[in-house]
Order: C-alpha cells, then sequence, then structure tokens
C-alpha cells in the first residue's frame, strides 16, 4: 500500500464522488499529492439511504483498524463538516488516539458555529475534549481559528489557518466587447447560498440590463422551489438551471461567464469562488467565513451584505453596465489567487506533516 520513505497518511472523508465543496477539495488535494507523501484515501461517507450511510461508515471503522493494527500509517487526517460529519469523524479521532497516532482535523464546516452554539453544554464539552486530542486543527481562516479557540478550548498553536486551495489555470479567455453579460452562481441552490435571493435581485434589474444578461445558476439542492421562484417573477428568458454539473463542465462555464456570483449567508471558505477567480471573474460575495480574507470591496470583487437584495442587485447592474470595472477587478481577483495554488498548499501540509511527526 505504501512506500517505505514516504510519510504515510489515512485521509478519511466524503465520497469523491460526492458533490460539495469537501469532495470538491479532496480530489485536488489528492491530484496533486506529491511523491514523498503516500495517502490512503477511507470514505466515511456517501450519498443514499441510511443502510447505505451505515454499511460505507463500518467499512470505514473496519478498514481504519485494520491499518492501524499493522502499523502502517505514520499519521490520521481527517476532513470534517458539520451535524452527522462530526459524529462520525469524532469516533474515527477516539480509534486514532487509542492507537497513539497524531491526528490531523481539518474543518470545513461552513456552519459549524450554529451547529455548535445548539449543543447541550455536556455534548459542547464533550467535542472540546475530542478536539483537543489533535496535534493539529487546520481552518479556512482568521475567524476560524478564533471561533475554535475561544469555544473549543484549543490552545493558538494548536490551530492552524490553511486556506482552499485553487487550481490557477495557465491561460483565461479575453473578456472584453461580451454582447451579453454572462453571471455564473455555483454552489448548492438553497437559502444558505443566497440563490434565492440571486433570483429576486436578478428581477429588481432595470429591463435594459436584464436584456444585457444570462444568469447560470449550476448546482444541485432546492431546484423546484428556484424553478417556481424564476417563473413567477417572469425570468425564464433570463435565468437557467442546469442542475449539479461535472468539474468539466464547471470549467467550460467558467470560460463562458464574465461575473461570479456568491450571495451567502454561512461559508467555510468557498471553492467555487477561489475557481472563478482564478478564472479572472469579478466576484459579487458576502463578508461571510474566510471570504473577507480574500476579498478586498472594489479592489479585486464587489461585497454586499447577505440578505439585501437591493444592494445585491446595485452590485450586479454595476458589473453589467460597466465593462472597465469588470475586466480590473478580474484581473486583480486572478492575481490575489496565486498565492493560493495548490502546488504551494502542498508545501505548506509538508511542513504541517514534519513539525507534527518531528
Amino acid at each position: 500500500m505504501y512506500k517505505s520513505h514516504a510519510i504515510k497518511i489515512i485521509m478519511l472523508g466524503p465520497s469523491l464522488l460526492q458533490q460539495g465543496g469537501i469532495s470538491g477539495y479532496e480530489k485536488l488535494f489528492l491530484e496533486y499529492a506529491p511523491p514523498e507523501v503516500e495517502i490512503c484515501h477511507i470514505i466515511t461517507h456517501q450519498e443514499g439511504n441510511l443502510a447505505i450511510k451505515i454499511i460505507i461508515f463500518l467499512k470505514a471503522i473496519w478498514k481504519l483498524v485494520w491499518i492501524l493494527l499493522k502499523q502502517e500509517v505514520d499519521l490520521v487526517q481527517l476532513q470534517i463538516s458539520q451535524r452527522g460529519s462530526i459524529l462520525r469523524q469524532a469516533i474515527m479521532i477516539i480509534l486514532a488516539w487509542v492507537f497513539q497516532k497524531p491526528i490531523i482535523i481539518h474543518a470545513h464546516g461552513s456552519q459549524f458555529h450554529i451547529f455548535f452554539a445548539g449543543l447541550p453544554k455536556y455534548f459542547q464539552q464533550l467535542l472540546s475534549w475530542i478536539f483537543g486530542k489533535c496535534q493539529k486543527l487546520i481552518v479556512l481562516s482568521e475567524s476560524w481559528k478564533n471561533f475554535y479557540i475561544k469555544n473549543l478550548g484549543l490552545k493558538p498553536e494548536q490551530v492552524v489557518v490553511l486556506y482552499n486551495p485553487v487550481k490557477v489555470p495557465v491561460e483565461v479567455p479575453p473578456r472584453s466587447d461580451s454582447e451579453k453579460v454572462n453571471l455564473l452562481f455555483l454552489g448548492r441552490i438553497g437559502q444558505r447560498k443566497g440563490a434565492f435571493d440571486l433570483i429576486k435581485a436578478f428581477s429588481l434589474l432595470p429591463i435594459e440590463y436584464r436584456n444585457r444578461a444570462n444568469l447560470i445558476m449550476a448546482g444541485d439542492g432546492d431546484l423546484e422551489q428556484a424553478d417556481n421562484l424564476i417563473k413567477t417573477l417572469n425570468l425564464e428568458n433570463y435565468i437557467k438551471l442546469p442542475g449539479w454539473i461535472g468539474s468539466d463542465e464547471r470549467d467550460i462555464l467558467l470560460t463562458q461567464a464574465d461575473v461570479f456570483v456568491l450571495p451567502s449567508y454561512n461559508e467555510g471558505l468557498p471553492l467555487a469562488m477561489l475557481e472563478a477567480m482564478a478564472w479572472e471573474l469579478p466576484v459579487i460575495v458576502t463578508p461571510v467565513g474566510g471570504i473577507p480574507e480574500i476579498v478586498t470591496q472594489s479592489q479585486n470583487g464587489l461585497i454586499v451584505n447577505p440578505g439585501n437584495i437591493e444592494e445585491l442587485s446595485s452590485a450586479v447592474k454595476s458589473l453589467i453596465e460597466n465593462e472597465i470595472l469588470r475586466l480590473s477587478l478580474g484581473e486583480k481577483a486572478r492575481i490575489s489567487v496565486f498565492p493560493l495554488d495548490i502546488k504551494k498548499h502542498w508545501i505548506s501540509f509538508i511542513n504541517l506533516y514534519q513539525s507534527v511527526l518531528n
């Protein structure tokens, strides 16, 4: 399974075939893994009925224990979110701790703060104890670092900020003289990502601006609700809902787009936004999660408040009418994500592994 000289890692996380940010992160992470690291990826969760989920998880426990018993691992790395993910990975953390293996937890949950606040006190204390067993907790922003130190009692030196990585394309298409401005939303269609707000914001555009724009909203989720809202507001000619798309289709949409919009209420650090920036798209986003640490108002994007539909509509209108602003924000957006290139991300990880193992 492993080369003798490599750092041997078990990575526990959702199926790579699953939709969502953590799977997208895992795929990118594994694709660029350097030769000095050997990763055994164990699936702890897969979409399906309850029986499938239980079988997948029990298999994961068996596989983890088998590898731990054979001593074929240097380090256990867990991708966590919130709710069920926490429960599953808490069991895995305890197993790794019992076998005295170094533990790295990688926290992705965009609504972990809401989930944690809703737990009974004793459960919060249990989670603090479990999280305390890790050598390092990786978080997606300084704001999340502060949250985990304050609420779970972790030591500042235990918590490491590593922004999500992105694969930066070598070339991007020219975007001047667009006949129509193509607006793009990528993510789960629903309230948290502000999908319905975006549809309403589009409906507030004066008719001449609507006629100069298209909006594609790609993702799974509450498609029926979104479709009904589009019909109610008579926007069928302007807004398309292709559903969930694969990475190749996503890249095609990113090359065709002129503006990326993600008016979320809660985020970790959205991969879709980073990808859009890497493709030189101006972004309209909200100041939630790690976003304000990457996007600066009117420098490499536009920031609007979550739920403020008039403000969102006005930001969209400004980028439809002002090509110079569109192009300059896009150019700066691309430059600002160069430091987040996946190869640099891996250098940080190698250093992290070595610091934990030494």
